[in-house]
């Protein structure tokens, strides 16, 4: 059976580091704002340095956002600071996209383009913070860059209505695939989800979200085929013993069940970072943040708001440098 969480002792995926930084082609640094002097000479500890996500090198769906968890708190009540930081971490994409960061937390950015990153793209992350005045008492330190480009455009549709899944690259279905989905109790979660890895094999057990042991929902399974979409564990997954019910009903307990055929083909289909959107459903909403990377639930307008530069705050003008497509992290 399915499960929205995997059991102790079982195989889960394991969760990469956040923002993990790597290496990458740095671009030409950006011009410092005025009213920001320099300051190298602090401590490596007492200086503000970010690492970014994903992992640097790889080639990850058009969903994935990038990630920055900064080495010390920047508080909301304290914009100036903010926009900073904003000013220093730079994303440039090939070919250009409009974009933003995002404040998840004190420590915790977020980018994505307006629309979803562009199939086969470069994308190009780097700190200009090495010497930023951030606050009386902080100044920014050095920061390793990032690169990772993007592959084709994967989009997992699940009609949660009509039972049935469609799989799309670049726009032209490649696969049409009868599904369960969670039924009264358990629904699935409606919205746009991203992929976090995939698992060919994960213990589900019912315990692990609450399910007694010797009650008729309680399940102890092996699955196979399990492409993780949210942390609590909730996956596509192979689900043998619903063929009956897949197509015409929704008997799981949150989780995208499928033959073990269709499964299999799935978890080869899709990379990290491919998108997965849930319609015509009864489930609670992805949440933005937390669980995942529901980013693209939030409407473009809302998604700027989080951002120091908000309405009405001047943002810096857009640098492409000598790198065609170049983006502004404020944009």
């Amino acid at each position: 059976m399915d499960q929205l969480r995997p059991a102790p002792g079982g195989r889960p995926l394991r969760r990469p580091p956040r923002g993990r930084a790597g290496r990458g082609r740095r671009p030409p640094p950006r011009p410092r704002p005025p009213g920001l002097p320099h300051r190298r000479g602090a401590p490596a500890g007492d200086r503000l340095t970010v690492s970014f996500g994903p992992d640097d090198g790889g080639t990850y769906g058009v969903g994935h956002p990038v990630t920055a968890e900064l080495s010390h708190p920047v508080p909301a009540d304290d914009p100036r600071a903010r926009r900073a930081v904003e000013r220093a971490l730079d994303v440039r994409a090939e070919p250009h996209v409009e974009g933003s960061w995002y404040w998840i937390d004190a420590t915790t950015l977020h980018y994505r383009p307006r629309g979803y990153w562009p199939a086969r793209a470069t994308v190009r992350v780097h700190s200009g913070l090495d010497g930023t005045r951030i606050t009386d008492d902080l100044y920014g330190g050095p920061s390793r860059p990032l690169a990772f480009t993007t592959g084709a455009r994967i989009e997992a549709v699940t009609d949660v209505a009509a039972h049935r899944m469609r799989v799309y690259r670049d726009g032209r279905l490649l696969r049409t695939l009868p599904v369960t989905t969670g039924k009264a109790g358990y629904r699935t979660r409606s919205g746009t989800k991203v992929v976090l890895g995939k698992e060919p094999v994960v213990r589900m057990r019912g315990d692990s979200i609450g399910i007694a042991r010797g009650s008729d929902d309680f399940y102890d399974l092996e699955v196979r085929w399990a492409t993780r979409v949210t942390w609590s564990g909730e996956y596509l997954h192979a689900a043998p013993w619903s063929l009956d019910a897949q197509g015409s009903e929704d008997v799981s307990h949150g989780c995208t069940g499928m033959s073990t055929e269709d499964a299999a083909w799935l978890f080869r289909t899709v990379r990290e970072g491919d998108l997965v959107r849930v319609v015509n459903g009864y489930g609670e909403p992805m949440s933005p943040f937390g669980n995942g990377f529901g980013d693209w639930n939030l409407g473009w307008a809302e998604w700027l708001r989080g951002s120091a530069f908000g309405p009405g705050v001047p943002r810096p003008a857009a640098d492409a440098g000598p790198a065609a497509g170049g983006l502004d992290p404020a944009l």
